[in-house]
């Protein structure tokens, strides 16, 4: 079961805040660990099997306050991941398919009961391309 839990802790400048995510990167059964408030002063650990008190005592030794603000579960999105799977690849416009792309070097003209080739730099009616 994942978890999500968010400590609030003072940290004043920036070696503060990573000295708080090297803790919390340590603790066993973390698997993300982000910095989030308006203010910066939140923790963000998302593991599996963490121990939110141990984390909110080892982060009061290095910063003498920390708050354990919420501890929920985090649910997985299947719904999303059923979505990917369920998308199939569009089909072709064109009937005759393997027709119309046979020679792909070629800008062809497709249309649902035939297939042409349209002019291209490499058509063969006689003019000069060169200038």
């Amino acid at each position: 079961m994942k978890q999500k839990i968010v400590i609030k802790v003072q940290m004043t400048c920036g070696k503060c805040r990573t000295k708080a995510l090297k803790i919390a990167a340590k603790t066993y059964g973390a698997i993300s660990v982000a910095i989030e408030g308006s203010d910066k002063d939140q923790v963000v650990v998302i593991g599996e099997g963490v121990d939110s008190a141990n984390l909110a005592c080892s982060l009061r030794k290095k910063f003498c306050y920390a708050a354990i603000l919420k501890v929920e579960e985090v649910k997985e999105k299947k719904e999303e991941k059923e979505k990917k799977e369920e998308k199939k690849p569009p089909e072709p416009k064109c009937p005759t398919f393997s027709m119309c792309h046979q020679y792909p070097q070629f800008p062809m003209y497709c249309e649902p009961m035939y297939c042409e080739p349209v002019r291209g730099p490499y058509s063969s009616d006689g003019g000069c391309f060169i200038m």
